[in-house]
């Protein structure tokens, strides 16, 4: 992009520049409050052509909605088509949800996110005694059809895209959404929407698995195949780079971490005999944006070009839809904090203004109140309108990728990219992410991470506004949302009526058949519908698997 004789008078302009005007300037001394670093890499003072001298712009850049895609995947991006607002919700019953839901529609939100209870996350019905004391607190609970159906009650399937935050059990909840679609009249080739499906990072950070990961991986797999066939504007994965982030990643194992998981998902789908070009266009992302505002810019120019060649150079994608990188992305609920709470809501318009300049298809903001409680009306509201406000107010939406060209940001771009292929490649050489989470090698990654960012803040050299700098004395923090603790028992007693009143011979029948689909090796969506037509339980359909599958135990990370 340089002709050399300008770089060589570049090169020696900018050792004049540091001989005399910034070694005066030293004399002074430079701040001692802070590092200069992303959570990945030092930062130089200033950047310049010689920091780029190797950028080829056709091959690196290049222009929006083309390979390799860095400026972003539609030609006129925001200009034609604002990002999908979307807020996570979810919380005690399906029908106190199905309220929220409603609220955040006529709010101008159009897309629906769910977020379920821990013990549905975890296979559990909510009699399950395992679940009791957490049923409905961090999500809403669903144990069967009955309680789907009251979660979309007058929410019509072919207008809202929704998106499901659940994983080892995805094939249960998928079934489930895909019956209320059937009972509204909505053909499935209709139904759109994303799973996230990701059991992969489940062992890695976030802790919601319960098969060993071969099996969860063969779940997976059998999703994918059937969205492919059944559902095919339905996103039948969404790779999570989210919760790696959020449990101490850096940005650039959030990027590797998460492509590497992507990869052994497409490997396995292929060993099926599925071409990539049936499936690689409905594979979407989550990401996490945190509050290094040039590095998260720079993450999703570099994750859209490294994603275009995996799927083109490395497995030979033909389709252009294939090559393109679709991601989510949540605000960093990690970087919330419970001292001086609405101070989250400036973190989170700054993320959000972030990944809007990174050029995402879709954003939720971690609402302030979080790190506190379920987040009220209130927060989401701000949440919704603080979208909005970046999008018909600051004037960023205008031009495509326009921080394109800078010096920093390209050489940020190409530095996150390099950093993630090694990684990438070493995780190859141990076998593939698989091996790598078995052996527990991104497990200790991670945990080095976060423990270097703790002591960061600790000693100081990291500063977060309110809790190791600018403290209020005397701050006691309250709960600003609580769920109604009743709600579990409400649950209960749904879920014992649908047990009274359905036909249980209909449903013994259909965890027999289920029950002999996990011992051979057909496709297990069809007989997970089945078994949830009939009503059964995801409590009962996840045990039947535990007996087959096992339950998985995690590797001594130290």
């Amino acid at each position: 992009m340089f002709d050399k004789q300008e770089l060589e008078r570049i090169r020696q302009e900018q050792t004049r520049w540091e001989e005399s005007t910034l070694k005066k300037a030293l004399r002074a001394g430079e701040r001692q409050d802070a590092e200069f670093r992303t959570s990945s890499t030092e930062t130089k003072r200033i950047y310049t052509p010689l920091d780029i001298a190797d950028l080829d712009f056709m091959r690196d850049i290049g222009f929006p909605g083309e390979y390799p895609y860095t400026r972003g995947i539609h030609p006129t991006m925001y200009r034609t088509r604002l990002w999908t607002f979307r807020q996570y919700a979810g919380y005690e019953t399906a029908e106190e949800t199905n309220k929220r839901f409603k609220f955040l529609l006529q709010e101008g939100q159009p897309g629906l996110s769910v977020a379920f209870d821990l013990p549905t996350q975890l296979g559990y019905d909510s009699d399950d005694p395992m679940a009791r004391g957490e049923v409905g607190k961090v999500g809403v609970a669903i144990d069967t059809l009955a309680d789907m159906e009251a979660l979309f009650d007058g929410i019509p399937l072919d207008q809202v895209s929704t998106s499901m935050t659940i994983n080892a059990p995805a094939a249960v909840l998928v079934a489930m959404y895909a019956a209320v679609a059937e009972k509204q009249g909505v053909p499935l080739d209709r139904v759109s929407g994303t799973v996230q499906n990701d059991i992969l990072k489940e062992y890695v950070a976030r802790g919601t698995y319960i098969f060993p990961p071969r099996p969860s991986l063969r779940l997976a797999v059998d999703l994918i195949v059937w969205c492919a066939k059944e559902m095919p504007r339905f996103n039948s994965i969404s790779i999570s780079g989210y919760h790696i982030r959020d449990a101490g990643a850096t940005a650039v194992q959030e990027m590797a971490f998460t492509l590497a998981n992507a990869m052994a998902y497409i490997d396995a789908v292929l060993e099926r005999g599925v071409d990539i070009d049936d499936f690689a266009p409905r594979i979407s992302w989550i990401f996490n944006t945190q509050s290094n505002f040039f590095e998260e810019v720079a993450k999703y120019r570099a994750l859209r070009r490294m994603w275009a060649r995996i799927t083109r150079e490395r497995y030979g994608a033909k389709d252009p839809r294939s090559w393109m990188f679709r991601t989510h992305v949540q605000t960093g609920g990690a970087t919330l904090t419970a001292q001086q709470p609405e101070l989250n809501i400036v973190r989170a318009a700054i993320q959000a203004l972030a990944t809007v300049l990174g050029g995402v298809q879709s954003l939720a903001l971690s609402c302030y109140d979080e790190a506190l409680s379920l987040p009220t009306e209130e927060a989401q509201r701000i949440a919704v309108r603080t979208q909005q406000i970046i999008a018909y107010e600051t004037g960023v939406t205008d031009t495509v990728d326009p921080l394109a060209g800078s010096y920093y940001v390209e050489w940020l771009t190409n530095e996150l990219e390099r950093k993630a292929w090694e990684y990438i490649h070493k995780i190859e050489d141990m076998g593939g992410a698989v091996a790598a989470i078995e052996s527990g090698y991104m497990q200790q990654e991670i945990q080095e991470a976060a423990y270097a960012q703790q002591k960061a803040i600790d000693e100081g050299r990291r500063i977060v506004v309110g809790v190791n700098r600018y403290r209020q004395e005397d701050e006691r923090p309250k709960m600003i949302f609580r769920t109604n603790p009743e709600a579990e028992r409400a649950q209960i007693e749904r879920l014992q009526r649908v047990r009274r009143e359905r036909d249980e011979a209909r449903v013994r029948a259909a965890l027999r058949r289920l029950e002999d689909a996990c011992r051979d090796s057909e496709n297990l969506m069809p007989p997970i519908l089945e078994a949830v037509k009939a009503y059964a339980t995801l409590g009962e359909i996840c045990s039947l698997m535990r007996r087959i599958f096992g339950e998985y135990r995690p590797p001594t990370v130290i």
